[in-house]
């Protein structure tokens, strides 16, 4: 009885402590782990200043132009100034970005934001400096492929934004 209790024991200590370090490892997993889409492949193109990986959700075609990709950005990762012929739709998902237009004040984007970039405009997107950033881009395709430039300044990067928020 007692070594038939002894063993019921350190069944039970045993699970405890599997469910317990489980617990611990998620608990240190990143932010992003519970997210809707994955974290996709990293974007190796030149086109991103620090670490930034694609999930593509759809390929703009001949019905709909328009291309969907899940973004993550690390910390102070960011894309290079760009426009999109088409325009392009942003929606944060997670963490904290930056969004800015040429010649305009840079905004900071939250989870729930939505930007509404207006076709042939100059911009750039990315990471907070102490934060990742997840967003939905919606991009359309039909009017010509993304126009890329230079890389974002640490000034243009560094600047003070304007407002929390940007209205659609």
């Amino acid at each position: 009885m007692v070594r038939s209790l002894c063993y019921w024991a350190l069944i039970t200590f045993t699970i405890l402590m599997a469910c317990s370090d489980a617990n611990q490892s998620s608990a240190g997993k990143s932010q992003h782990s519970n997210l809707i889409f994955p974290v996709g492949q990293r974007v190796t193109n030149g086109n991103f200043t620090g670490t930034t990986y694609l999930y593509s959700l759809i390929e703009g075609d001949s019905v709909n132009g328009n291309s969907v990709g899940n973004v993550t950005f690390a910390a102070g990762s960011r894309s290079k100034w760009h426009l999109h012929p088409a325009g392009q739709i942003l929606l944060a998902i997670d963490g904290v970005g930056y969004y800015q237009e040429k010649g305009k004040s840079k905004i900071i984007l939250r989870k729930g934001d939505a930007i509404k970039c207006p076709p042939n405009v100059i911009h750039w997107h990315g990471a907070s400096i102490d934060s990742p950033f997840v967003q939905i881009a919606i991009t359309g395709r039909e009017k010509g492929p993304t126009q890329w430039f230079e890389e974002v300044t640490e000034e243009d990067y560094s600047s003070t934004p304007i407002h929390d928020r940007a209205p659609l």
